[in-house]
């Protein structure tokens, strides 16, 4: 590794230990938050897994009973039914906050069931396909928060590795080069200075 391009004296040694310093702290700090967000992004992952099985689950349930629904009283009935029926969903936003990153993310407010349509026009799973789809919405609202973290984190987690990778095998490795450098030159100075004090001093003696 290249030295810096900085002359050999004192006050520059005393400058790229301070240097040095504060690129180690900085590289074991750094080197602490990646494998904390490393663990919380596996974390999310695998929470990530388990909602796309219970999504995948919940259309299978929802979708064929949609079908059912369908084939049984027809679209155009299905269609009056859908008109009668209004809910309104309160979707807040959220704040968490992981690996000490703060992250904003939705949460839905699924309303009360309430019987918008007569008994008499509508099928009898009408509830069953409404609450499926109910959980469904939730699930996913869910999931889209979780992956807007997790593509934040995986950011995160790649910018810190950048940062950890050049004070490892460049700013601390260019640092101390350059440390013991000044150090060669200042001792090899101070033992010539030595060696001039000697002489001096042989010559006057003699």
């Amino acid at each position: 590794m290249a030295k810096l391009n900085i002359a050999p004296t004192k006050s520059n040694l005393l400058h790229i230990k301070e240097q040095l310093a504060v690129a180690e702290d900085g590289y074991e700090l750094l080197e602490q938050k990646r494998e904390i967000l490393v663990m919380e992004l596996m974390r999310l992952v695998e929470k990530v897994k388990l909602l796309e099985q219970k999504i995948n689950k919940k259309v299978k349930e929802a979708y064929p009973e949609l079908k059912k629904m369908l084939m049984t009283v027809g679209g155009d009935r299905v269609e009056r039914i859908s008109k009668a029926i209004h809910y309104d969903f309160l979707i807040t936003e959220k704040t968490q906050i992981i690996g000490g990153m703060t992250f904003n993310s939705i949460d839905v407010e699924l309303p009360k069931k309430q019987l918008f349509y007569s008994y008499t026009d509508s099928f009898a799973n009408t509830d069953k396909v409404m609450s499926d789809f109910f959980d469904l919405l939730a699930l996913l609202t869910e999931m889209a928060s979780i992956r807007t973290i997790v593509w934040r984190l995986a950011t995160e987690v790649k910018k810190t590795q950048r940062r950890v990778n050049a004070l490892d095998k460049m700013v601390i490795p260019q640092n101390r080069e350059t440390k013991k450098y000044i150090e060669g030159v200042l001792e090899e100075r101070e033992r010539e200075n030595v060696f001039v004090l000697k002489t001096l001093k042989s010559r006057r003696d003699g």
